[in-house]
């Protein structure tokens, strides 16, 4: 009472209304806190903090029962590293409160139900596993998971559904099996049994054309790079065999058995998978990625097999806490080498097998590029007597094996390996930023004495190239031993045709002069056209309708002269492009024009690719160029000799997201028009009688139709544009390699040449990484350019893609 008065005298009672709304502010914070922090490092017991927590739990129920249960279904969610806490925490809440424990099943189901609505399917795993290991808990029956199991399996006998459906369903139940196989068996035997039987018969009947296009090595030596159901099938065989017993899980709940063992169980309601949508997104099939196994870690605990259920549990966690902590590098580093259990396994040889795999993971890592290299860099500083050393080795078989990763016989010549080269081009590079670029070069001379299309040199010399974009060339040289001077990248000077005197006999000399005083002298852009006009045309001989307006020689002088008064820097040239767009789209108004600009860039800037990419870029951005300008110039004659440069298909995937996301952005703007169309006319409907306000309402939706269809007819446009540049880059793709193998074919030469293999690779690579894009437009690939009279070669790659999505 005495804080009542004086919080009354003082204030009028705000202090006391303040503190009683924020006090239950501060408890929900203070149960959050509590809840997500369980299982980390603590002076007392994993045990002792599970029962302290379950009794303060427990106590605030009465009060606070909605605020646990939704973060308890969080944590279920977004914490699958912890799930055996959990399922101990929500069993021993169970064991105290039947009532709670039923809600809680309750609220998980509808939790399921909502994830797989909205395609969240690596979360929806999750949960489904956190269900079954509730059976360990003695919260749910075991007959009733044995029943849910049951119903996912199912889906694999519905008809005209995708491939990928029924393989999430057979996935999540066998993922499951790790933690609650042995208990299911020992209640249900035969209906597992059955179980299994009706996986196994799926199993062996699903098709899969689509493995070799997601395989990182092909060479099933060392490592088999087995299909990831085909690998857990195994690994649950083995698990079988075993009698159940693994020796991975953690499971605090074994040493509260007495206590949850007199609990009460639920049972789960009944659960039928959600019918297949047409635009259900499921994950793709996956390879499982392997680079090491017991031989490389020589002392030590030994590494599990590749079959065995340990690999798949102890991986499985490490993802987990790599898909929890990933934003933070510092917090994700120290979790992962405070794995539990760590003293029994070569871990610094699992988290680098991991961290490899997710960087290498077909068609894109799970994360940015960059957050692999800081996550490793950050290892390295948590563990520098043990982790560099794994780094290292695991960097020196990636190269010993690049060569086995590219030879391959002709009848398994698809493999990825340009796609994993680049990720290990990227991480590489900026790895050794990081470390003053210091490394053991002679020891990688090797790749000298070899033809410098094959893999070796040519990962060396890309990474050589992208580690001078993080430092200077003077410094790459004097890095690496001067018998690596056929891989060092060229100084990145600028190419100037108008120079010196020495070019006076070049037909624009004069101009480019005169060119170049009047942009010193601020002239103006129809001044500057003026000058132009003196330049001669090459084609004025010819009879092209478009002769007139075409001339070459103006492009060259004009954006020659511009781009070697601004090549001092990016911005320079971005401002040079930006004060003369005028001029430039004038030149450029035929297609020729963009292909010539394209020449021309190359041209000058050919020794240092980056400086392409970015103008390449801007140009697009700006409209000099289009896409299919682009796309056409980099699979020109032209640039037949750049054709393996990793900076030809940074361009090529950067104009084709730039196309997409320009779609998408029509799209987004479309689609908000017609919700304010729509909110607009429910307006109307609710304003009665308005005389005046219908008035309004008319003429804005007036407006709003017109815009629609404004917005309509450039989505129409835009598409149309898309369509084009696939249509462009595949035609391109299939007359190179056509012409390749009909060469190959009447010369009686192996056609699996170096070039041949980097091609194939990078039409997987486009057909993967913009998969969703293109599955639009397939009907119009299948009737244009992958009919059936294409050659097979080329065709197994299309139907490879087509089979991903079966």
């Amino acid at each position: 009472m005495s804080r009542r008065r004086h919080s009354d005298e003082n204030d009028g009672g705000q202090a006391h209304k303040r503190r009683r709304t924020s006090e239950p502010i501060e408890i929900e914070d203070r149960l959050e806190s509590l809840i997500c922090r369980v299982g980390e490092k603590s002076t007392s017991s994993l045990e002792s903090n599970l029962e302290g927590l379950a009794g303060v739990l427990e106590a605030d129920l009465p009060n606070y029962k909605n605020k646990i249960l939704r973060i308890l279904c969080s944590v279920a969610r977004l914490l699958p590293e912890k799930l055996t806490v959990y399922t101990t925490l929500v069993g021993l809440l169970n064991a105290r409160n039947y009532n709670f424990g039923g809600e809680f099943v309750e609220a998980m189901i509808r939790q399921l139900k909502e994830t797989l609505k909205n395609n969240l399917y690596n979360e929806a795993v999750y949960l489904v596993r956190f269900l079954s290991d509730l059976v360990n808990c003695h919260v749910i029956a075991a007959p009733s998971m044995v029943a849910m199991f049951e119903n996912f399996i199912s889906v694999t006998q519905e008809e005209d559904v995708p491939q990928v459906r029924s393989d999430w369903f057979v996935y999540v139940v066998l993922s499951c099996l790790p933690w609650v196989g042995k208990e299911l068996y020992e209640k249900k035997d035969v209906e597992m049994d059955r179980l299994l039987s009706q996986i196994e018969g799926y199993l062996k009947s699903r098709v899969k054309t689509h493995v070799p296009m997601l395989q990182v090595w092909t060479a099933e030596k060392p490592h088999p790079q087995e299909e990831y159901l085909d690998c857990l099938w195994a690994q649950i065989q083995k698990l079988k065999k075993d009698r159940w017993q693994e020796r991975h899980v953690l499971r605090p709940y074994i040493a509260f058995d007495s206590v949850l063992c007199e609990a009460l169980q639920h049972n789960l309601p009944p659960f039928t998978p959600p019918g297949h949508m047409p635009d259900a997104q499921y994950p793709m099939p996956r390879v499982v990625f392997r680079m090491f196994d017991y031989t490389d870690a020589p002392e030590g605990p030994v590494m599990p097999g590749s079959h065995s259920v340990e690999r798949f549990v102890i991986e499985e966690n490490l993802h987990c806490i790599i898909q929890t902590h990933w934003r933070e590098r510092k917090t994700c580093a120290a979790q992962l080498l405070s794995y539990p259990g760590k003293n029994k396994i070569p871990l610094n040889y699992h988290i680098v097998e991991v961290i490899f795999g997710e960087l290498f993971q077909l068609p894109c890592p799970p994360h940015i590029d960059v957050m692999y290299t800081t996550l490793l860099i950050e290892l390295c500083k948590l563990q520098p007597g043990s982790l560099p050393q794994v780094l290292a080795q695991a960097t020196e078989m990636l190269y010993m094996r690049l060569d086995t990763m590219n030879t391959s016989c002709i009848d398994r010549y698809h493999n990825h390996t340009f796609l994993s080269l680049n990720e290990l081009i990227n991480w590489f590079s900026h790895h050794l930023s990081n470390f003053q670029f210091r490394w053991s070069w002679d020891d990688w001379s090797d790749c000298l004495a070899v033809d410098l299309q094959k893999p070796k040199p040519k990962f060396v010399k890309e990474v050589l190239e992208k580690s001078m974009r993080l430092s200077y060339h003077q410094r790459i040289v004097d890095i690496v031993p001067p018998t690596f001077s056929a891989l060092i990248p060229a100084d990145p000077i600028f190419i100037y045709k108008y120079m010196d005197e020495s070019s006076a006999s070049l037909p624009g000399y004069p101009v480019s002069i005169t060119v170049s005083n009047a942009i010193k002298n601020r002239a103006s852009n129809e001044e500057i056209l003026t000058i132009l006009k003196e330049v001669p045309n090459p084609n004025q001989e010819d009879d092209d309708d478009e002769g007139e307006t075409f001339n070459p020689l103006k492009i060259d002088v004009f954006l020659q002269t511009l781009l070697h008064l601004a090549a001092k820097s990016f911005s320079h040239s971005f401002s040079a492009l930006g004060k003369f767009h005028e001029i430039l789209k004038v030149l450029t108004d035929s297609d020729e024009g963009k292909l010539h600009i394209l020449r021309v860039v190359y041209e000058a800037w050919k020794n240092h690719p980056q400086m392409i990419a970015v103008l390449v870029d801007k140009m697009i951005r700006t409209q000099i160029v289009d896409c299919a300008a682009v796309a056409n110039w980099l699979f020109s004659q032209d640039m037949a000799h750049e054709f393996t440069r990793l900076f030809i298909w940074e361009i090529l995937h950067s104009t084709i997201r730039k196309m997409n996301k320009h779609v998408q952005k029509i799209q987004v703007e479309l689609e908000e028009a017609k919700d304010k169309l729509e909110k607009q006319q429910h307006k109307k409907r609710d304003s009665g009688d308005d005389e005046d306000m219908e008035k309004n309402s008319e003429d804005e939706e007036g407006q709003l139709e017109e815009q629609i269809e404004r917005l309509q007819e450039k989505v129409e446009s835009a598409q149309s544009e898309q369509k084009n540049l696939f249509l462009v880059i595949f035609q391109r793709f299939i007359m190179l390699l056509t012409e390749h193998l009909v060469r190959c074919e009447t010369g009686s030469v192996d056609v699996s040449t170096p070039w041949y293999k980097n091609c194939i690779e990078r039409l997987q690579q486009v057909f993967l990484m913009h998969h969703v894009t293109i599955q639009q437009y397939m009907g119009t690939l299948e009737n244009l350019l992958f009919t059936a009279e294409l050659d097979p070669h080329i065709l197994a790659v299309y139907q490879q893609f087509c089979a991903l999505q079966l």
